[in-house]
């Protein structure tokens, strides 16, 4: 390609070092936003676990149709174990383990495989969150408490893309002060001929950060706005607005891309009453004699809230790319990122 050796070796020199360059960036987005997030929300950093065993129903079972990464473990007289989707559930095993008391939390590095993630600018196989959770009382079970943690987060948010601006002048902080609440069936009847995708884009334009919640069970139109499993996250507990769900996604506009860019899917956790009612819903209340849902079931946990923030996500809003493969490293085809090269997009 080069016909002078020296040139060629001084081009991939400078393509190396930009590339060091953003993961110092990167770094820098990451330790700002977690530390803050911390503060805002009294968590405790913990460790966790890349794989749980199988049939004990502490994985996320995310949509119900993604397939684990799965082995057996010689060790263990080939018990299968399971590359963790998340930490929705494991999370508040462990809450009770370490003994957390309401308003206590804890936060983990989350790193999780999902090979049936499609390819996209803003999905891969890998995923990497911060995954939180804390205690909360049975009376904190409610609207006022999710959208007061919503705000927290969002402040946390808001405090990392300013410290980006002043670390990098080039790259203007675009978050608005505030971020607006909106109920996916009240999006649905403002934008009754939009598809969920369409509503989440018109909405998140017009204001620039949108809160959307009450998401996973079935809306107005016989239609839920996306899907959610039954064991994690309550999607049908009638809230103080009248409408159903305590849980939602924090989306915000991405100039970039021209959409709404979710960063994070959170919610107050289903109680037993909710766990019940939703794997009914659901068709699959045969779980309940899993480890996890029989705890639930038998008042062994904790109540509580969490999520997940995706540190992949945060970086490329932060940062202003255009690739999820500009903040992380993961699998890619060679002619795919041969082709992102072509554009000017460079994968780590």
């Amino acid at each position: 390609m080069y016909n002078n050796p020296y040139m060629a070796f001084q081009l991939t020199h400078m393509e190396g070092r930009k590339l060091l360059n953003t993961e110092v960036a990167i770094s820098f987005v990451k330790d700002t936003f977690v530390q803050e997030l911390k503060n805002k929300l009294n968590l405790i950093p913990i460790s966790s676990p890349l794989v749980v065993l199988d049939g004990t129903g502490l994985n996320d079972d995310l949509n119900g149709i993604e397939r684990p990464v799965s082995f057996p473990i010689k060790s263990l007289n080939e018990k299968r174990a399971v590359v963790v989707h998340s930490l929705a559930k494991w999370k508040r095993v462990r809450l009770k383990e370490l003994e957390m008391l309401p308003g206590e939390g804890i936060v983990t590095d989350m790193k999780a495989l999902r090979p049936d993630e499609d390819y996209t600018p803003i999905h891969s196989i890998y995923v990497d969150q911060w995954d939180w959770e804390k205690v909360i009382g049975k009376e904190q079970r409610n609207l006022v408490l999710l959208k007061d943690t919503v705000l927290n987060i969002y402040d946390s948010l808001r405090f990392t893309e300013l410290q980006v601006e002043r670390k990098y002048p080039q790259i203007k902080a675009i978050l608005p002060e505030t971020i607006t609440f909106i109920s996916s069936e009240e999006l649905l009847q403002k934008y009754p001929n939009l598809s969920a995708k369409e509503r989440e884009n018109a909405i998140t334009k017009e204001h620039g950060a949108v809160f959307l919640y009450g998401i996973g069970g079935a809306l107005s139109n016989g239609v839920a706005h996306d899907g959610r499993a039954a064991d994690y996250d309550d999607w049908s507990t009638t809230n103080e607005a009248g409408y159903n769900g305590l849980n939602g996604d924090i989306l915000v506009w991405n100039p970039i891309l021209n959409s709404a860019f979710e960063l994070s899917s959170m919610g107050i956790r289903v109680d037993k009453t909710a766990l019940a009612h939703q794997m009914e819903i659901r068709n699959c209340s045969e779980k309940s004699k899993l480890t996890f849902h029989s705890m639930l079931l038998n008042d062994e946990l904790p109540e509580s809230m969490g999520g997940g923030i995706g540190q992949s996500r945060v970086c490329m809003f932060m940062l202003k790319k255009q690739h999820i493969g500009e903040v992380q490293v993961s699998i890619w085809e060679e002619d795919k990122k041969q082709a992102l090269r072509e554009e000017g997009i460079d994968i780590l």
